[in-house]
């Protein structure tokens, strides 16, 4: 099981375990509520939280969530010295998540997945473990992924922030990597990706599902973002 790289969902469920190998659990899409140590509370896209062997915890996330999980054997040295349970990762390794969920959904290949876990920790070392997402940003990443189908403004995600639109976006910019507008659009297009080869829904729902009422306007945004057309990743 260990050096062993996977795409998980879990349940609203609480549940609780421990294993005999280090863990890393990065979210994809939708938050993993985690109790590990003395912290309880949300990991979300562009964080990793740290399992230890031996550490008991526990957890629940919506089912729609995906995450990638990394079963280690041995931790990487900036990793393993260090007392954070959650860090913010830096771009390349938020870039390179999204490679390793399209390869590991597309085929099983023992020997890619082999390089892939090798490049995983060399991009995992380079990560100086900077401490969790600003407060004020997670606030506002919880309430995209919550209200995807709902008319996003950055006026008012600003509010939630309580910063004013220049400081949000100034700050937001900082913290992902991406523009307010590029992480909305990005977190779309990804669930609706995933409701179109999870799920039995008609376009339509799904481009309802993650904010567009036109349905032309929903395809040709994703042809844009993943060169295929709605119709032909859907089921």
């Amino acid at each position: 099981m260990p050096n062993y790289l996977s795409i998980r969902a879990y349940s609203r469920q609480r549940k609780g375990h421990s294993h005999h190998y280090h863990q890393l659990v990065l979210p994809l899409r939708g938050a993993i509520n985690i109790e590990v140590e003395d912290y309880s509370g949300k990991v979300v896209p562009g964080e990793c939280v740290i399992i230890r062997s031996g550490e008991i915890h526990h957890f629940t996330a919506n089912e729609e969530a995906r995450f990638v999980v990394a079963d280690m054997s041995k931790l990487p040295e900036n990793i393993s010295q260090s007392e954070q349970l959650i860090f913010s990762i830096n771009s390349p390794l938020i870039s390179y998540l999204s490679f390793i969920e399209e390869q590991l959904e597309y085929q099983v290949n023992t020997e890619i997945e082999k390089i892939m876990f090798s490049t995983f920790e060399m991009l995992l070392a380079e990560q100086t473990l900077l401490k969790q997402t600003d407060r004020r940003i997670r606030l506002v990443l919880e309430y995209v992924l919550e209200n995807l189908a709902e008319k996003l403004v950055i006026n008012e995600l600003a509010k939630i922030a309580c910063l004013s639109p220049t400081q949000f976006k100034k700050l937001f910019k900082d913290q992902m990597g991406l523009s307010v507008l590029q992480y909305i659009t990005k977190v779309r297009m990804e669930k609706a990706k995933a409701l179109l080869i999870h799920t039995d829904y008609p376009v339509q729902i799904v481009a309802e599902q993650v904010g567009y009422t036109d349905l032309s306007s929903f395809s040709r945004r994703f042809l844009s973002f993943y060169g295929l057309t709605p119709s032909a990743v859907s089921r």
